[in-house]
């Protein structure tokens, strides 16, 4: 039997760490959770958390591109990405409190793990 507030803690930090990604060193905590934790639920969760900051910075490197060939003209589609990454940190977040026996799978990602 897994503690369930220890679950929710180290998932929420899982997910949650996606709100410092442009220090690229966010990724580290789920990493450090995917080796440290021996909770099933808290490693799908760091899977699934690595695999966010993947597609974040995938995405993000994208719409820079799209703005500087563009001159600026697609500035808009920056904010509506930060509107997507934040929305589905929350949602992530909400999410493994709320339900921590289940792990949190982002809609429309890449998964590499």
């Amino acid at each position: 039997m897994y503690d369930p507030d220890k679950r929710k803690l180290l998932s929420a930090l899982c997910h949650g760490a996606i709100f410092f990604s442009t220090a690229f060193v966010s990724v580290g905590i789920p990493i450090a959770m995917l080796f440290i934790s021996n909770d099933p639920v808290v490693q799908q969760n760091a899977k699934e958390s690595i695999n966010f900051h993947f597609n974040v910075w995938i995405y993000g490197i994208i719409i820079t591109a799209l703005i500087w060939i563009t001159l600026g003209l697609l500035f808009p589609l920056a904010g509506i990405g930060y509107l997507l990454h934040w929305g589905l940190t929350i949602w992530a977040l909400a999410s493994v409190l709320t339900n921590p026996d289940q792990p949190f799978r982002y809609p429309f990602i890449f998964r590499v793990l």
